[in-house]
């Protein structure tokens, strides 16, 4: 029997590692039981970055926690780019491409919140991420 969380901290969660930084999802199904949202901490290192992708029918918030990053958009009104500090947050239509890049000289920490679960789960099976549980952080 699976014992969901209410209460979480980053250092609880299994990290997702990649060659441009680390997530680590607070809130999905297999953490708290939520099925409608998906939460995590996205930790792009110095100089690497999301390439441009979507997330088909799910809306997303990037609230931005630490450092410096450019911020692109792709809409229907063209491709908007934008330089994001702490306090910034981006709203993603469903489906809307997008990337972001850590422009900053630290690591760059954004708060990822997803409309619905599912693409956490799809990153965990992509082939350049290593999967490491909360006691190997």
């Amino acid at each position: 029997m699976t014992t969901f969380r209410t209460f979480v901290r980053v250092e609880n969660v299994e990290t997702q590692v990649f060659d441009w930084g680390k997530l680590q999802w607070l809130s999905e199904p297999r953490v708290t039981g939520a099925d409608h949202m998906a939460t995590g901490i996205v930790t792009l290192a110095p100089g690497k970055g999301h390439a441009k992708h979507n997330h088909p029918g799910c809306a997303e918030i990037l609230f931005i926690l630490q450092g410096k990053g450019e911020q692109i958009v792709f809409s229907e009104e063209g491709e908007q780019k934008k330089t994001v500090t702490p306090g910034d947050l981006v709203y993603l239509k469903p489906g809307e491409f997008h990337s972001t890049y850590n422009i900053g000289e630290g690591d760059m920490e954004i708060l990822a919140v997803y409309q619905y679960a599912g693409p956490e789960a799809a990153l965990r099976a992509d082939p350049g991420c290593t999967v490491l549980p909360p006691s190997a952080q």
